[in-house]
């Protein structure tokens, strides 16, 4: 599959044309001939007691949400979810917003909490407790992601629960699992990148191990928690009850080694640094231009032939012994990463762009992050929504990666301010609004 880029420095009748056919072919909001468009929410109707912070959890109950499920994001009483904190930047607030006592909404947050509704309990009080308790005895599926077993001093581990509902589906999202000598280890994004391989496989050759530039491993993590609730419910359609899921940061990110693990547990094969370049293929790595940096990734004979050929303008490399076959040019790496460069460095990026467009070798050129949010293809899919925040208005975040029959779902709630609803949860608990003042006095809610 062609891994076409383009950026600013592609002229501007290229990018127009790109531009032009790619909204013509999949612009959001168009769909396949003789299909309607979009689907029903598939969890409407589905409630979730979600008991996670920061990234891995509330990752995968956002994803939940966004298929129609009814969030209910429950925080501390006085901060809410560590990230609400972790600011800046943040989006400014209105002037004349609610709740202006609450610091500026942190885009650390708003990124991974849209549709979702906000309540603030303290389950350490019994009245607290009751509160989780009946929102337990009416949900479908709890997500946490305390350390193992501390939920359970506290009168909501997985058994606790079960016996208020035995139709939930509870899942523990932690750093190392419900069992095994770091279960009661926290688990933090940075540390199992180093713990569990991926920090070791990533960085120069000559250099120190690097982390990756986003939380991947919570993302995964996330992803792998969402699609296992969503197995959990298809569970329960066909036994009646409910499960326990242990998902955790340490072997999602053991299974996101993917071919680096299976060269060790095949061949005994140990990994090292490699860079932008692959281990088993060449070329297939970030080459330098005179003014920047171009990704090249030329995956077969195919695709090395037209590099050597139209780009090198050296057709005699294709039956150089060196680098005839992929093998070949793995042992001769360094001979060939110098050839290559010795050419691309003579002359700008945007030379190179135009000359590999079209050509059929897979390239790219490393975008900033604003160029990426301009690129001709992001523009096309409307891959940004923006939604209207009680608090800091028109708020720009990333729109659902997935479209069906050509539409996303939609974004109907968005990321809610401190306990935003308590009192509507409530209510919907049948507390009245004399009870509510009283658990409010009480610093409960």
């Amino acid at each position: 599959m062609s891994l076409l880029r383009f950026n600013s420095a592609v002229s501007r009748t290229l990018a127009q044309r790109v531009q032009h056919v790619s909204r013509a072919r999949y612009q959001t909001g168009t769909t396949p001939r003789g299909v309607s468009g979009g689907i029903p929410p598939p969890l409407k109707g589905i409630k979730i007691v979600d008991l996670a912070r920061v990234l891995a959890g509330p990752t995968a109950t956002m994803l939940l949400a966004d298929l129609g499920a009814d969030v209910i994001k429950v925080e501390e009483v006085t901060r809410g979810d560590d990230t609400r904190a972790w600011s800046p930047p943040s989006a400014p607030k209105t002037e004349d917003g609610p709740a202006p006592h609450l610091p500026p909404e942190s885009a650390y947050f708003l990124a991974v909490n849209r549709n979702k509704r906000s309540i603030t309990v303290n389950f350490k009080e019994p009245e607290g407790l009751a509160i989780i308790h009946k929102l337990i005895s009416q949900a479908d599926v709890l997500v946490e992601n305390y350390i193992s077993g501390k939920l359970a001093t506290m009168g909501l581990g997985w058994e606790d629960c079960q016996k208020i509902n035995p139709r939930l589906i509870y899942a523990s999202v932690t750093g190392y699992g419900q069992t095994g000598p770091y279960a009661k280890a926290a688990g933090y994004d940075v540390i199992i990148e180093a713990e569990a391989g991926l920090m070791h496989i990533t960085g120069e050759p000559n250099g120190p191990p690097c982390k990756v530039g986003v939380a991947a491993t919570d993302i995964a993590t996330g992803l792998y928690a969402h699609g296992a609730i969503m197995a959990a419910l298809l569970s329960r359609q066909q036994t009646g009850q409910g499960v326990w899921i242990d998902c955790n940061l340490f072997e999602s990110q053991l299974a996101g080694l993917a071919n680096i693990a299976s060269n060790y547990l095949i061949a005994g094969q140990e990994a090292g640094r490699h860079g932008t370049s692959h281990p088993s293929i060449v070329p297939y790595q970030v080459f330098p231009c005179k003014d920047g940096y171009l990704m090249v990734a030329a995956g077969n004979e195919k695709q090395f032939g037209l590099l050597a050929t139209k780009i090198l303008q050296r057709p005699e490399l294709m039956t150089d012994p060196r680098f005839s076959s992929n093998a070949a040019r793995v042992d001769h790496r360094a001979e060939l990463v110098d050839i290559i460069t010795e050419t691309l460095v003579k002359h700008d990026k945007a030379h190179w762009l135009k000359e590999f467009d079209g050509l059929g070798v897979p390239f790219g050129p490393i975008n900033t992050i604003k160029q990426t949010f301009e690129h001709p293809q992001a523009v096309a899919r409307g891959v940004t929504v923006a939604v209207d925040h009680p608090r800091a208005g028109k708020v720009k975040m990333v729109a659902p990666a997935v479209t069906y029959n050509g539409q996303r779902m939609p974004i109907n709630r968005p990321p809610p301010y401190h306990s935003q609803h308590t009192d509507e949860v409530l209510q919907e608990l049948g507390y009245d609004a004399s009870q509510i003042a009283e658990l409010r006095e009480k610093r409960v809610i």
